[in-house]
């Protein structure tokens, strides 16, 4: 059934972002509130009045610009910006730093993408939820259909063995600053 849900929405995004494509090559292309990028997509609208999303928010981070480079060769752009909400667990770059040398190099070639999209989904779960609400969960549901397990330390929260340093308010949710990149368990 969730799997399900999942492609529903999945459908309902895809027709979403073609309609909007479609609405605005009708329009002209000279609107100074919305400006389309090269490349396609809902992630790649922009706009001076609309709250941050959760790529938007990554993107303006100097501590996350690892991330947002991993985002951007796995195209997984679209799938931060949907409307949410989304809870992500975004790893700071002195945690991609700390994984064995080669690793990130490795994960950003084009025949690792599959790899790369599996490791970014398991930082994704859908929801919304304070760092004090996730003390109430033992496990989270991941977007790349795994589970994650939340440990409570004290005041911490660590998710995956990643804790949570801080937590930034979006407009499709919310993201969760950890120290860790948290690596799927093998199937």
């Amino acid at each position: 059934m969730k799997k399900l849900v999942k492609l529903l929405f999945g459908l309902i995004v895809i027709t979403a972002v073609s309609c909007t494509s479609t609405s605005q090559n009708s329009q002209d292309n000279s609107s100074e509130e919305l400006q389309m990028d090269k490349t396609e997509g809902q992630a790649f609208v922009e706009d001076d009045v609309s709250n941050p999303n959760i790529l938007q928010v990554a993107s303006k981070s100097e501590d996350h610009s690892t991330l947002v480079a991993a985002v951007q060769a796995a195209d997984l752009e679209n799938a931060l910006v949907n409307a949410g909400p989304l809870m992500v667990f975004a790893p700071v770059n002195a945690a991609f730093d700390a994984l064995p040398d080669g690793t990130v190099e490795s994960l950003l070639k084009e025949e690792n993408k599959d790899q790369l999209a599996n490791i970014l989904k398991y930082h994704v779960t859908p929801g919304k939820y304070s760092k004090d609400f996730l003390k109430k969960f033992k496990k989270l549901g991941q977007a790349n259909d795994q589970s994650v397990e939340v440990k409570v330390e004290g005041d911490d929260v660590y998710v995956g063995g990643a804790k949570i340093i801080a937590s930034v308010e979006a407009s499709n949710g919310i993201i969760h600053v950890v120290d860790k990149v948290i690596i799927p368990p093998s199937e």
